[in-house]
């Protein structure tokens, strides 16, 4: 169960989240360097990435990962060769349009079918290629690839309380809205 009754602020701008969101480009210093610099830890980072279950990603995030990688026409050599090709067929140079499941064949059903993806290196993001460069985080992958998710769930739940509890509101600040989308 999530908590309430927490404050929040009264104003929400659109890029302040995007501010303190990892990219999907980054490798797992970074993202590791990210998730720590909030107090949030190694498994978080696993647990949380699970979210790309369910979504979309734009084929500009992904064009250098299938396009350029290393900036000579190559493509990441970190994703499976049947899934980029799948990716280039969609996702044209210069597409700015086009949209692709991040965790195809269940984008919008949260499950465990991400770390499926991701062990079998067909992760849309660099960010989720990267989960398998660290021991913890492969381990998170692999185990939840295995038992089709067994403590996913749960997990998910517990970090995401973590995740709720940073930079909390007090005092005078911000209100605790009577209804969570509208500020009072």
């Amino acid at each position: 169960m999530f908590p309430t009754g927490r404050r929040d602020g009264r104003v929400s701008i659109a890029n302040e989240a995007l501010f303190n969101l990892p990219p999907p480009f980054a490798n797992i210093t970074v993202l590791k360097q990210q998730f720590a610099g909030v107090g949030l830890s190694v498994k978080d980072l696993a647990v949380l990435s699970g979210g790309h279950t369910i979504g979309i990603g734009h084929c500009t995030t992904i064009s250098d990962r299938l396009y350029n990688f290393t900036g000579k026409g190559d493509t990441d050599p970190a994703m499976d060769p049947r899934y980029a090709a799948q990716l280039k067929k969609k996702c044209k140079p210069g597409n700015s349009k086009t949209v692709v499941a991040m965790d195809p064949g269940s984008f919008k059903s949260f499950d465990e079918d991400y770390y499926t993806v991701v062990a079998k290196r067909r992760g849309l993001f660099q960010s989720d290629a990267a989960l398998l460069d660290d021991a913890e985080t492969r381990d998170y992958v692999t185990t939840q690839s295995r038992t089709h998710g067994l403590t996913f769930a749960l997990d998910f739940a517990e970090s995401m309380v973590k995740l709720g509890n940073i930079g909390v509101l007090t005092g005078e600040q911000g209100e605790i809205r009577k209804r969570c989308a509208f500020v009072n």
